[in-house]
């Protein structure tokens, strides 16, 4: 008990430096988890959220296996996120690479800045401005495909085009920002292996392939474990501020469908019911990856 006192004690400051998040996270993400039960109910607006309600067990539920809009909806979400995953990783990954070769720091500095700016823009100022690059009538992009003789293709009305914008936009902004993770893994490889490399004879790319990637993969692993949890979150920011109804069909997600069924249909009971079934499914999702995550690169949380 005194090892333990003692413990506890020792650590005392970082639980008092913890306890605001821990209440702003019960304020915030815990109290409100009372309103799931609208799932499981006929929710009427003007009974209010504690007034006298009709329940209707799992009819909701069951109701939205029926919709094929939320079948669009997930499957979508589903590609969309995937993608952006896939893609995001491997730019970051071959621009961290590109970047550490670089032996000019004030211009690897430069680069390294102007890669990881976008991140901190929002959705909305950059909604706007790939709005106009995409436009169909005056729009960069189009003006260089009608210069080379092609007709001008509405990227943001077709449905053919729209998951490709949705994926490279993303991809753009968050590159930058994933580069920097895999360039500190690539600096805490050990030297002395490119050095040894060096004096066998191998060259940049063999130096790469059988040094530098090897370095990378555990990171790699990890993060692409760790990511599987948010693979439902399609971000609703960027998707909501670009897609429009011609192109529901290929650029629908479940926080879209969501925000149309519950804010705009008025349909409350439903829409909390599709967000019940995407936070289940994402629960699963997030404890498998965290397990593999410990099992495959010992990574623990605690």
């Amino acid at each position: 008990m005194n090892a333990k006192l003692r413990d506890f004690k020792r650590n005392l400051p970082f639980h008092l430096m913890l306890l605001p998040c821990v209440i702003m996270l019960v304020i915030f993400n815990y109290i409100p988890m009372y309103g799931v039960k609208i799932a499981f109910q006929k929710f009427i607006p003007a009974r209010g959220m504690f007034g006298e309600q009709t329940w209707v067990g799992l009819k909701n539920l069951t109701y939205i296996f029926k919709m094929q809009d939320f079948y669009i909806a997930l499957r979508n979400t589903i590609f969309i996120s995937f993608m952006k995953l896939f893609l995001g990783m491997l730019t970051s990954i071959i621009f961290a690479i590109l970047l550490n070769e670089l032996r000019n720091n004030k211009l690897k500095r430069t680069i390294q800045t102007a890669v990881y700016l976008p991140h901190f823009l929002s959705w909305i100022i950059l909604a706007g401005v790939f709005v106009d690059i995409f436009s169909p009538s005056y729009g960069i992009i189009n003006k260089l495909i009608k210069a080379l003789g092609f007709e001008p293709i509405f990227f943001l009305g077709s449905n053919k085009w729209f998951p490709a914008v949705l994926i490279g936009t993303e991809v753009w902004k968050e590159f930058g920002f994933g580069t920097i993770v895999y360039l500190a893994a690539i600096v805490s490889i050990d030297p002395s292996l490119y050095e040894s490399a060096i004096v066998d004879g191998a060259n940049k790319w063999r130096q790469i392939w059988h040094i530098t990637i090897p370095g990378l993969l555990p990171i790699i692993i990890l993060l692409s474990l760790l990511n599987i949890g948010s693979i439902l979150n399609g971000n609703f920011d960027q998707v909501f501020n670009l897609y429009s109804p011609q192109v529901y069909r290929s650029g629908d997600i479940l926080d879209t469908l969501i925000y149309r069924v519950g804010l705009l249909d008025a349909n409350y009971s439903l829409s909390t019911a599709i967000g019940l079934f995407k936070s289940l499914v994402s629960l699963v999702l997030i404890s498998t990856s965290y397990y593999l995550a410990y099992k495959v690169a010992d990574y623990r949380i605690f």
